[in-house]
């Protein structure tokens, strides 16, 4: 476990099926899988899935980490510019 550079929250490092490493709030959080849902959740495997936060507790999908992007007070200072 680490702390974000930019507002010091406690983050991991999830590598992502893809060989990336996603950094992820360091709390994992219960999730309910649902193609095209908004929320994006990383499972310890590595997989990011569209997801919902709430639902019926005995339907839930699994447990996951929310990626860091969408939760640091200044995530935009990472993200690299495009040409």
């Amino acid at each position: 476990m680490t702390k974000c550079r930019a507002c010091g929250a406690n983050i991991i490092f999830i590598k992502t099926e893809g060989g990336k490493s996603m950094p992820c709030d360091a709390e994992p959080v219960t999730y309910w899988e649902r193609k095209g849902a908004k929320g994006k959740v990383v499972t310890p495997n590595g997989e990011v899935i569209s997801c919902d936060f709430s639902g019926e507790p005995d339907k839930a999908t699994g447990i996951g980490h929310i990626p860091h992007w969408a939760t640091c007070t200044d995530a935009g200072r990472f993200r690299t510019k495009q040409k």
